[in-house]
Formats: structure tokens, C-alpha cells, sequence
């Protein structure tokens, strides 16, 4: 009996000293949570925000807000495309950059017989080196540039290990990716910032936000797209020229776009540049749309070892 009372007495005196460190935890874990749920709050704020009121309120004008005239260039991909569709449906003239014409030659006669725009081709291959910008400079000449959209090459989602990648591919990489994007970028950004206007949006991936296996040189340039977009907007934002970097994950391309495999999550281009625009002059880094800014938040949860481990099974898979 007298052991059964020690204990009771050793039990009552251990939960009366540890009653104030219970107290603390318990008040370490309501501030945790209330945290949880601010930044919760912010989040679907800010998706909101971002996502669904601009799509609500009264279109913009875009011509008098940033220009008459649209530098695409990549303008063979799908998204590109779509971005040209919706602009000039904005009443923006365009100005399509490709290394291959053809691609897009049926693009600019749509919108400009839809939408009764200007449109002008360019061929350029940045694989020609500085002959390349010749055309170019020309074409934008003294008009009023107000949009430069650069597409990166969406067959770098497909590439094989990176020590199989042949070296003319590479400098294809190199040069219609990197340099395309930051020559053309050049050539129209003087002009904007002595108008005060304009905006540049660069268009890479948010797949490779976090190192992928087999996607090494897709990783790589998106990364380049990025940061570029990043200090262009801190080096030109002050002189009113809105820099944009769009990180979507998977698009339908041009191939699946009245397939099954598109969907709420692989939206078709027209639709993604449709979302993406309207996020124009409110984000300057985003996903564009907003099914996949909730996927970008997931893989930020996700710790990267799992993130590495999931893309080599689907890798496999494919």
C-alpha cells in the first residue's frame, strides 16, 4: 500500500512540474497552426487575386497600355502561337520569329485575316550567330514595340540523357533558347524603356523548378529564363517596363490538342494563353494559370528527394 501511495505522490508531483511545459507546447502549437492557416488565407488570396478577378473585370486595353506591336520569338511552338491569337485579338499587330517559316506561315494569316491585324514572318536562325539579328532589327525598325514574348523549345521536354544529346543539338539549344531569347530581348527592350512601356514575358517550364533526371539542359535553360526575367524586372521595372516569367507545367501541344489527353491540368495553348495574359502587369513570376500554380505550390511541399524519385519512375515508365 505504502508503494501504490509513492507512486501516486512521485506521479502527481512529475505532472504538476511538467504542467507548465505542457502549457508551452500546447501554445507553441495554436501559434504554429494559426501560422498554417494565415499563410493558407494568403495563398488562396493571392490565387484569387492573380487567377479569377482579372478575368472579371473589363478587358484592357493593351495597345495603349504597353504598344501596337509584338515581338514573338519561338513563335513555331504551340503556346507561342496562342499567345500571338490572343494578342491580336487585343488588337495588337504581330511580328513572328522562327527558324523555319513554314510552321508559322498559316498561323499569321489566321490572325490576320480573323483578327485584322498586321502580321510579319521572320526567319532566323540564332545558329547563324550576330546575322541572325540583322532581319530583326530591321523589322522592328521605329515601331512601337510593346510586347517581346520568348518561347522556349518544348522538344527539350522529350530529350534523352544528357550524354546523349548530340553536339549540333546542343548548340541548337544554346542558341534558339539562350540566345534567342536574350538577343531579341535586346533589340526591343531601348526602345521600351524610352517610351516608358512595354513588357517582357519569357516563357520556359515549371516542371524543372527542381532538378529532374533526363531533363538536364531543359532544367538548365529554364533556370536562365527565369533569373533573366527576374533582373530584367528589377533593372527595367523602374523605366515602366514590366518583365514577366511564366513557369507552366504541361500544355497540350499542337499533336493532342483534340485528344483525351487534354485537361483541366494539361490545358489547351489557346486557353493557358488566354489565363496567362490576363495575369499580365499583376504577377512578374507565375505559373500563368492557376491549376498549375497549385501544382507549383504541391512540389514546393514536396521534399526533393521524392520529387527526383517520382520523376525517375515515370521516366522509366515512358
Amino acid at each position: 500500500m505504502a508503494a501504490v501511495d509513492s507512486f501516486h505522490l512521485l506521479y502527481r508531483e512529475i505532472a504538476r512540474s511538467c504542467n507548465c511545459y505542457v502549457e508551452t507546447l500546447a501554445l507553441v502549437g495554436a501559434c504554429y497552426t494559426a501560422s498554417k492557416a494565415v499563410v493558407l488565407m494568403r495563398d488562396c488570396y493571392s490565387l484569387i487575386r492573380l487567377h479569377f478577378i482579372p478575368r472579371l473585370v473589363y478587358p484592357r486595353d493593351l495597345v495603349h497600355q504597353y504598344g501596337k506591336w509584338a515581338v514573338i520569338s519561338g513563335a513555331s511552338e504551340a503556346i507561342a502561337k496562342a499567345y500571338a491569337e490572343e494578342l491580336a485579338r487585343h488588337g495588337v499587330s504581330i511580328i513572328l520569329i522562327s527558324s523555319d517559316v513554314r510552321s508559322i506561315s498559316d498561323t499569321a494569316r489566321s490572325v490576320s485575316e480573323t483578327h485584322g491585324v498586321e502580321t510579319i514572318l521572320i526567319e532566323a536562325d540564332f545558329g547563324w550567330g550576330p546575322m541572325a539579328c540583322k532581319p530583326i532589327k530591321d523589322a522592328v525598325g521605329d515601331k512601337d514595340i510593346g510586347f517581346v514574348i520568348n518561347c522556349l523549345d518544348s522538344s527539350l521536354e522529350v530529350s534523352p540523357d544528357f550524354a546523349d544529346l548530340s553536339e549540333s543539338k546542343m548548340w541548337n539549344i544554346i542558341n534558339n533558347s539562350i540566345a534567342a531569347a536574350t538577343l531579341v530581348t535586346r533589340l526591343a527592350l531601348p526602345g521600351m524603356a524610352e517610351r516608358q512601356r512595354g513588357a517582357v514575358v519569357n516563357i520556359s517550364s515549371g516542371g524543372c523548378s527542381r532538378p529532374t533526371p533526363r531533363k538536364a539542359a531543359l532544367s538548365a535553360c529554364t533556370a536562365f529564363l527565369d533569373h533573366f526575367s527576374r533582373a530584367l524586372h528589377y533593372e527595367y521595372g523602374p523605366q515602366g517596363v514590366f518583365v514577366q516569367s511564366l513557369v507552366p507545367y504541361r500544355v497540350a501541344s499542337q499533336e493532342d490538342e483534340d485528344s483525351a489527353g487534354v485537361s483541366w491540368l494539361v490545358p489547351q495553348p489557346q486557353v493557358y494563353a488566354r489565363h496567362a495574359l490576363s495575369t499580365l502587369g499583376i504577377s512578374h513570376r507565375t505559373t500563368g494559370y492557376w491549376p498549375h500554380t497549385m501544382q507549383f505550390r504541391l512540389m514546393q511541399c514536396m521534399p526533393e528527394w521524392i520529387w527526383v524519385l517520382g520523376s525517375r519512375v515515370l521516366c522509366r515508365v515512358a
